[in-house]
Formats: structure tokens, C-alpha cells, sequence
């Protein structure tokens, strides 16, 4: 799609317009380079959160609250890899936007609803860990499956709601047809008090909502371990109530070693968003890096949880489709 000028030094997305954007230029080489890396690393995280969604999905013993909202994010991060990955590798290569003002306001909801998603759903997963470890007596009247699937349809209606609002009501997408930016681009501008308030809703307040619940929880994961090592020191036999919170500490902290990912991905970004920096190739390479978290999620179930490893060898050696696979008890000798 390359254009040049008559010069051959200036390219422009759109030569036949006199606002086109200016064209980046990048080498043959360099483009394929590229094209291969995003590719593989889209289709590596569209597999992966296939894998786990199959998983929950067909395995009737891990129909639990907590790995329903796994599975909410496995399929946010799955539609992350397989929508969001692909436009915005050919968007970062060809730095032109090729796909029409239309889809250009589309696309800028899908990508605001996914990862709002993102957050809402850890934000859910801490609240179930916080109920597991901290109440872990009432967790089972408190968090049931009717009431997380409500939350989880809660969470898929008001995160579009929300973003459709903000793109379409407020106008804040700039198509490329639009005279205050050049021809062949689609980035959002928003006012000052909207920018506001979207950075403290969309970010900052689950930042902190996220931090606040996990410190609270490795806290209480933290004196039941030392309580049930004192009573192993003293020779005490472990009760069933101290041996399930030992169950619930382990399982909080594996999800929070996932939340922590997740932390870790999106600090640079509330930085660049708290700073209020302007350096497009900073935030690039900070906005991939939050994309590259929705691959990492099923790798820490693979380092995690036992069971995942004998599902995907089910899945792998199409064993889900004998009869009945569905009724496999994949938690045997093992605690979720």
C-alpha cells in the first residue's frame, strides 16, 4: 500500500487527498518482521484462551463461581487477541487507518469494552477471593453460581453501555474525514473534564479497587498460614475448616499472581495517562504491552493449576469427545 511522491521521499496514506496523513516509512523486511510477529502472537493468544474456555465450558466439575469468571476473561482476552490484535498491528505497521470512519467508531468501542472488561472482570475475581479467604465459612451462601453469572451479565451490559456512550453521545472519535486531523486516521479526543472522569472511572478507580482488595487478602492468606503452622509445630491435626482455608489462601494467591500480571502490564499505562505525556512510540509500545497480558493469563493456570494441564491434554488428544468426557472428574486429587 506504499504511495510515494513525485520526490520519492514523502508517502502519504492517501495521495489523491490533498489532508492525507503522512505515511511512516518502513522497509519490506521490516513490515514482514512485524506483520509475523503480531500475527503469532495474536493466533498464540486467541489458542491459548480457547483452550481455556473449552476447558470450563466442557468439564462439568469446574463449573464453580470462581472459574466462571475465568472463564468471562478467558473470552475478553480471547476476543482481545482476535479483533483488537490484528487492527492494531496493520493500524501500528502501515501508521494509516484504512478501514473507514464507520469502523473506526466500532472498532474504538470494541477495544474500550474489552478492556474495561478486562478490569471488571479482576475486579470480580478479587471480590470472590476476598469472600473465599476472608469469610471462607460463608463463601458458599454468599457466592453462589446464580449470583456470579447476574455479575458477569451485569458487567458484559454496562461496560458497552458506558463506552457507546462515551463514543457516540460525546463525539470524541476523530475519523479521517474530519477537518481538525489529517486523512487516514482514527484516534479519540476528549475534553478536558470527560478525560477526567474517564481515567478515574476506566482506570484509576479499579487500579486502586484491584490493589486495595489484594493487599486485604494476602494479609488474611498470611496469618492463616502462620496459624495453621503452629498447629502442625504443636502436633495438632489440621481440621477441615483450616485445611479448606489453606485451599482458598493458595487459590487467592494464584489468581493474584494473575491480577499482579495484569497490575504490572497497565502501570505503564496509568503512568503515561497520570503524566500526561506525548510520545506515540512510548505509548505503543506501553498499549501492546497491556495486550500481551491477555496471553499470559492461561500460561499462569498452565504453571498453576493441575487440572488445566490435564484438560488441555483432553482437549489436545480429543478425548472431549468420547462419551460422557464431560462428567470426567479433572479435579481428582486436587484442590481448586
Amino acid at each position: 500500500m506504499a504511495n510515494e511522491t513525485e520526490d520519492h521521499e514523502t508517502q502519504y496514506c492517501f495521495p489523491a487527498v490533498n489532508s492525507s496523513c503522512i505515511k511512516t516509512k518502513r522497509s519490506t523486511l521490516e513490515s514482514n518482521v512485524m506483520y509475523v510477529f503480531f500475527s503469532l502472537l495474536s493466533v498464540w493468544t486467541v489458542f491459548l484462551n480457547l483452550l481455556v474456555i473449552i476447558s470450563i465450558s466442557h468439564f462439568k466439575k469446574l463449573h464453580t463461581p470462581t472459574n466462571l469468571l475465568i472463564l468471562s476473561l478467558a473470552v475478553v482476552d480471547m476476543l482481545v487477541g482476535l479483533i483488537v490484535m490484528p487492527v492494531e498491528a496493520v493500524k501500528l505497521i502501515e501508521t494509516c487507518w484504512y478501514f473507514g470512519d464507520i469502523f473506526c467508531g466500532l472498532f474504538i468501542i470494541i477495544m474500550g469494552v474489552l478492556l474495561s472488561m478486562s478490569f471488571n472482570n479482576l475486579i470480580l475475581i478479587a471480590i470472590d477471593r476476598f469472600v473465599a479467604v476472608c469469610y471462607p465459612l460463608q463463601y458458599e451462601r454468599k457466592i453462589t453460581t446464580s449470583k456470579t453469572l447476574i455479575s458477569i451479565c451485569l458487567c458484559w451490559f454496562f461496560s458497552p453501555a458506558y463506552n457507546t456512550t462515551v463514543i457516540t453521545v460525546n463525539k470524541y472519535v476523530i475519523t479521517s474525514n474530519r477537518t481538525d486531523g489529517c486523512y487516514g486516521e482514527c484516534t479519540i479526543v476528549m475534553g478536558f473534564v470527560w478525560g477526567v472522569v474517564n481515567q478515574i472511572v476506566g482506570f484509576f478507580l479499579p487500579f486502586f479497587v484491584l490493589i486495595t482488595f489484594y493487599l486485604r487478602i494476602f494479609c488474611v492468606a498470611k496469618q492463616h498460614v502462620k496459624v495453621m503452622n503452629s498447629l502442625i509445630k504443636s502436633g495438632k491435626h489440621l481440621t477441615e475448616g483450616s485445611i479448606k482455608r489453606k485451599s482458598e489462601s493458595k487459590a487467592a494467591l494464584t489468581l493474584g499472581i494473575l491480577v499482579l500480571i495484569h497490575l504490572l502490564c497497565w502501570s505503564g499505562y496509568i503512568f503515561y495517562l497520570a503524566v500526561s505525556a506525548d510520545a506515540p512510540s512510548v505509548l505503543n509500545s506501553i498499549i501492546w504491552t497491556v495486550y500481551s497480558s491477555s496471553g499470559l493469563n492461561p500460561l499462569v493456570y498452565a504453571l498453576f493449576y493441575p487440572w488445566f494441564r490435564r484438560v488441555v491434554k483432553h482437549i489436545l488428544t480429543f478425548k472431549i469427545f468420547s462419551p460422557a468426557s464431560s462428567l470426567v472428574n479433572i479435579l481428582a486429587d486436587h484442590h481448586s
